[in-house]
């Protein structure tokens, strides 16, 4: 398992737009969002040892911040053909098992995941009102074999300072996980298949 780094992308930068289809078979965009306080974007996947392990703990933050108007989606840009544990199939039964109560995306060009700069599974983006990334990083230290407790503690502050009008903390600890299985020849020009060991 080669471990990822997200690009942690500037801060201010907006937030790109896109179409995809939802597990459910509707066309999810983020004009759908226009409305919302702040819109998080997490790009996962199904058969990543990282998002397996913080997934309960992405339903229960749904559950916690959709409530209060954060608009919630997962995205998933992983090639289908080489990790078919990744097909939109599949995502219709993760989604059901986890109970994910936000819309689940397929991103089968891999387009969105280039447009947002993401790197690995799981990559957290956190964009305010007027759509401009304020935070991008760590759901929490949680780590596989770590054995420190799932809570989303760096995502629900940002989350909690977004809400209110504040700006997010300062110091954002990159998110770490798989790479995104890019199709061979479709790599973006800041993939880098060695990551972080």
């Amino acid at each position: 398992m080669v471990k990822t780094a997200s690009t942690m992308k500037k801060l201010g930068t907006p937030a790109p737009d896109f179409k995809l289809t939802n597990v459910d078979g509707r066309i999810v965009g983020l004009d759908d969002f226009r409305d919302k306080p702040a819109l998080l974007v997490i790009f996962m996947c199904n058969h990543c040892p990282f998002v397996k392990h913080v997934a309960d703990g992405l339903t229960r933050l749904a559950m916690d911040y959709q409530p209060k108007g954060v608009a919630i989606v997962g995205i998933n840009s992983n090639d289908a053909a080489t990790h078919p544990h990744d097909s939109p199939e599949q995502m219709v039964h993760e989604a059901e098992a986890r109970g994910y109560p936000f819309p689940y995306l397929y991103d089968e060009s891999q387009e969105v995941a280039k447009a947002y700069g993401a790197a690995c599974t799981p990559d957290i983006f956190l964009y305010d009102k007027s759509r401009r990334l304020v935070y991008r990083g760590q759901l929490d230290s949680s780590r596989p074999g770590n054995n420190i407790p799932v809570t989303g503690t760096d995502l629900r502050a940002a989350l909690d300072a977004v809400l209110v009008g504040n700006p997010p903390p300062e110091k954002q600890i990159p998110s770490i996980g798989c790479n995104i299985k890019w199709r061979s020849g479709n790599e973006p020009a800041y993939y880098d298949p060695v990551g972080v060991k």
